[in-house]
């Protein structure tokens, strides 16, 4: 017996191939709820019966976790195997990649908009005090070295980020995939000595010379000689 378990953040439908195989070797797939990922293997052309009644262990068959939910199948596999001869397989059927946490700040701030009276009464003015106020206490803890404590700090700095580009969103023409895509393309530009080296007559090694070098197309975006986006 199998158990699958699938990350949230991952488009349904997308699945290993372990996953895959477990799925189609399986004389019976149940699910714990029916979710887009459990929709998408039913429509691959898998059969899943939605139960839920506790798993009981059965061979040849597949349980597809609440999506997300690790523990459950770890918790669903212990109890199963109580009985020796009882084996059960959990099966990651995808992979947050790195960064996939972002995807539930998003979400959560998406929520926060349209529900919370508070959140939705800001503006990129109200909440300009906290942009500096975010960077300052960053700033100090820095300073300090106290590792976790940066960590919360770069976070609420970061909500900031996902929270202006939410009101932007609403009627500015600019979402918060436009600011990633935006920092990546510029990180990628200004750094031709790793993407690009081969369009370089001279590779910098040194940090003076990379320093140099980004210094320069900055310089060169600025003068219009480049594609620029937008440059603070």
């Amino acid at each position: 017996m199998r158990i699958v378990v699938l990350s949230p953040r991952v488009a349904p439908g997308i699945l290993t191939l372990d996953a895959w195989d477990a799925l189609r070797d399986a004389v019976t797939v149940h699910a714990a709820e029916d979710d887009p990922h459990v929709r998408a293997i039913v429509a691959s052309g898998i059969a899943v019966e939605i139960s839920d009644e506790p798993p009981a262990y059965a061979d040849k068959t597949v349980w597809i976790a609440p999506t997300g939910d690790a523990e459950w199948a770890r918790a669903v596999a212990d109890d199963l195997m109580a009985d020796e001869a009882d084996q059960v397989e959990v099966v990651f059927g995808s992979y947050d990649v790195p960064g996939g946490s972002l995807v539930d700040l998003v979400e959560v701030m998406d929520r926060l908009r349209t529900e919370c009276p508070w959140t939705a009464e800001q503006t990129h003015a109200s909440l300009a005090p906290y942009v500096l106020e975010e960077a300052q206490e960053t700033f100090e803890t820095l300073e300090s070295g106290d590792s976790e404590h940066l960590r919360e700090e770069l976070g609420d700095l970061l909500m900031q980020v996902v929270f202006h580009s939410r009101i932007a969103a609403e009627a500015e023409g600019w979402d918060i995939d436009d600011v990633t895509a935006g920092i990546t393309a510029k990180l990628i530009r200004r750094n031709p000595h790793v993407f690009a080296p081969e369009t370089l007559d001279h590779v910098p090694t040194t940090s003076a010379e990379i320093d140099a070098q980004w210094q320069r197309i900055k310089q060169q975006e600025r003068d219009g000689d480049l594609s620029p986006g937008h440059d603070h």
